[in-house]
């Protein structure tokens, strides 16, 4: 297992060549101190951990891992649904300009086609991420003020990728003189 820098680990999830729209989350507070929990998981990409804190307004920190290579059944059981009320997605800055102006006008495609019809929000959902190019998206479990269920039912299945996630961020905490987030 490495650990590595919570942006790099998302450039993983990025750059896996597998269907954006089957990835899902479960996030909330960090149990043992300052910041976020974050579980992204794939069925052929795998599953990520990362643990965040905001320094201040502008800046994220933290640290993240892939624990698995791919989602089994167990862990998948822990994860929400599509059905699930909360949604997630990963984006990158388009390229140019020109690059811009393409996806401004396929979003724009997306909303008056949507306008125009009956259509459930998972549905819209899906086509603004994929007018977007989002490499990943997905529902998601999250909790702003607490912990989800899930979220400890999945740091009890990957303990040890937990402790020392927990460990190089205090230890960023610690180096950042931080005593508390920024919320």
């Amino acid at each position: 297992m490495r650990i590595r820098e919570w942006q790099d680990v998302l450039e993983d999830v990025v750059g896996r060549d597998v269907d954006p729209e089957d990835w899902r989350a479960v996030a909330g507070d960090r149990a043992g101190g300052l910041g976020e929990d974050l579980y992204l998981a794939h069925p052929r990409g795998g599953v990520y951990v990362l643990k965040t804190y905001a320094k201040n307004p502008y800046e994220v920190r933290g640290v993240g891992t892939r624990v698995a290579r791919k989602l089994d059944d167990e862990i998948g059981s822990f994860l929400p649904e599509e059905d699930a009320g909360g949604r997630f997605a990963v984006q990158s800055p388009p390229e140019d300009d020109e690059h811009a102006e393409t996806v401004a006008k396929r979003l724009q495609t997306v909303v008056e086609t949507h306008a125009d019809a009956p259509t459930r929000p998972q549905d819209f959902f899906e086509d603004v991420m994929d007018a977007l190019e989002s490499p990943a998206f997905g529902p998601m479990e999250y909790d702003g003020y607490d912990r989800p269920d899930e979220l400890d039912e999945l740091a009890d299945r990957f303990e040890e990728a937990e402790e020392l996630l927990d460990a190089e961020l205090d230890d960023l905490v610690e180096t950042d003189e931080v005593d508390r987030g920024f919320m």
